[in-house]
């Protein structure tokens, strides 16, 4: 290994930039508005989902507050509103669209040669479906909130709660309806819309990736709706459903909630694991090893990922036989992603790396999935999961994964396509300084809080016993860190877009369609169709040599 970065191709700054995306079009909110360019729609998604993100983190920022010192700094009611609006918006605003609507939307057609998605109008249609979502989920948090976490657990969301669920279910019912369309565009688009020469094992692995994560929002999100709309008719029309003083039966619907739920853990990873597959490769300077492995593992989680769900429910009173058929599916799911965390740690080995920002995230995220994998290993475990069931040791296992490993691949990902995105060049001091303190805060707030669920404390109540401080106070320091990491790429890529160099067409000397057009692209990608004639990561310990404006 060594330390050596490959040239940067940062052009001088031009006198004018030719056309592109941001320019063709118009510069009006009309046209932004009522644009069918797939990449302005990836914009509209990328701003709409921060601002979630920074919603939900204030959430969990007031939990962190409130878990410093016993017994808090909030009221109980208002500290199960807290968690369930962080729940909430982080899960179905932040991670299900986090790169699938916005650096899917943006590099999917320009990966496999298209000049947009299928449906273009539909994808714009996806994007105002999720603002309206949006905006009621904003209603039901300024009207007092919701109380019953993001799992809406019955009977307590169909009898007993006071607070807005209807409002929370039609916002989570409404964005899964954006979920669905995003997902029929994809599988469409691959399918139809690859250039000539792109067969199956020329694709990216970012579009293996997409493609088996669209395959599951097509197939598992219905079931969502379904459920939250049998919750709404029992709710508001007292009909049996789920509720046994109706008649009703409450394990029907934790058997429907997580045969949804579960399956999303992997509609909010899948895309992380194609964004490090392209990082790795490209600050790697070596092809992806064992790419159809790769790639087969990404499509296996379609289908394993359905048969995992009860693993959610080994204390709700399932037979043990059961139980242990889902503690081995369990383990099963774990292979095609140990396939991925292997491959990527292979095409590391004596690979000519360089700690750029994009590649310093993507070693972030895999050192985070790594622990949160593993730390599932424990929860797939009968014993084991009887003990930490509905405790912090959950939490952190949850966050490794969710929070750690896909924010993290969602940072390197923006990083890495940010120059073909906006043209320009961030402060690259001031990214891997974030991407440090990400990581550092992160296992400081996290890692606590599986010895705080090992020594049995109970998550998502406002308070707890002395003892328990200590850790607690180390968390919340560390969200600190942690808030502070997430909050300066927010500064520097602001920056970066008035003030910032510009960028070449291929700034890392990456392979991939997408490096083959200016930076910004044209408003239609490619000015003649591209004819692929090899596999992708075609690296060389080397940069390949370019001209004056980048170009490979």
């Amino acid at each position: 290994m060594t330390a050596t970065s490959p040239d940067r191709a940062v052009t001088a700054r031009p006198a004018a930039q030719p056309p592109n995306y941001l320019t063709e079009g118009g510069s009006t909110l009309r046209s932004w508005l009522l644009t069918h360019d797939h990449k302005r729609i990836a914009i509209l998604y990328a701003l709409t989902i921060t601002v979630f993100f920074f919603f939900g983190g204030a959430a969990a920022a007031m939990i962190r507050l409130n878990l410093v010192t016993p017994p808090g700094i909030f009221a109980a009611d208002t500290y199960n509103r807290l968690f369930s609006i962080h729940g909430i918006v982080m899960v179905w605003f932040f991670l299900i669209p986090s790169i699938p609507n916005t650096l899917g939307n943006f590099l999917l057609p320009m990966m496999i040669g298209a000049k947009d998605l299928a449906f273009p109008r539909i994808n714009l249609l996806s994007w105002y479906l999720f603002v309206v979502a949006g905006v009621v989920a904003l209603v039901a948090v300024i009207a007092g909130g919701v109380d019953t976490g993001w799992t809406f657990y019955t009977p307590f969301s169909t009898m007993y709660s006071n607070s807005y669920v209807i409002l929370a279910i039609s916002a989570v019912f409404i964005s899964g309806f954006s979920s669905i369309l995003t997902g029929l565009n994809f599988i469409v688009t691959v399918h139809r819309l690859r250039a000539p020469g792109m067969t199956w094992y020329r694709l990216p692995i970012f579009v293996w990736s997409n493609y088996s994560t669209a395959i599951i929002l097509v197939l598992a999100t219905p079931v969502l709706a379904i459920t939250l709309a049998l919750l709404a008719v029992e709710r508001l029309l007292q009909v049996g459903i789920f509720d046994p003083a109706l008649g009703g039966d409450p394990l029907l619907f934790q058997h429907l909630f997580w045969f949804y739920s579960h399956p999303a853990v992997y509609i909010m990873i899948l895309p992380g694991f194609g964004v490090i597959s392209e990082v790795v490769p490209c600050f790697s300077r070596k092809p992806i090893f064992g790419y159809k492995f790769v790639a087969w593992a990404s499509v296996s989680f379609t289908a394993v990922s359905f048969l995992v769900w009860a693993h959610h429910m080994f204390v709700a009173g399932m037979s043990v036989y059961a139980a242990l058929v889902f503690s081995l599916l369990s383990y099963i799911i774990a292979v095609p992603s140990a396939i991925k965390v292997f491959n990527w740690t292979a095409t590391l080995h004596k690979g000519w790396i360089s700690f750029d920002a994009p590649m310093l995230y993507a070693l972030g995220f895999i050192g985070l999935f790594t622990t949160g994998g593993l730390s599932g290993l424990f929860t797939a475990n009968l014993a084991f999961d009887v003990h930490v069931t509905d405790t912090y040791f959950v939490v952190a296992h949850f966050h490794y994964i969710m929070v750690g490993g896909m924010v993290s691949a969602y940072f390197a990902g923006l990083h890495f396509w940010w120059p073909k995105i906006t043209g320009r060049i961030y402060h690259e001091w001031w990214a891997r300084i974030a991407a440090l303190l990400i990581f550092v805060g992160f296992n400081l707030t996290f890692f606590p809080q599986f010895i705080l669920g090992y020594l049995g404390m109970e998550r998502r109540y406002h308070s707890y016993p002395p003892e328990f401080q200590f850790w607690n106070i180390l968390s919340s320091a560390g969200a600190s860190i942690l808030a502070l990491g997430y909050v300066m790429p927010l500064f520097y890529l602001t920056w970066s877009l008035y003030r910032g160099q510009r960028a070449g067409a291929n700034p890392w000397a990456a392979t991939g369609l997408e490096w083959t057009t200016p930076s910004p692209p044209p408003k239609h990608n490619f000015d003649k169709t591209p004819t692929v004639t090899r596999p992708p990561y075609q690296y060389r310990p080397e940069p390949e040599p370019q001209d004056a404006q980048g170009h490979a």
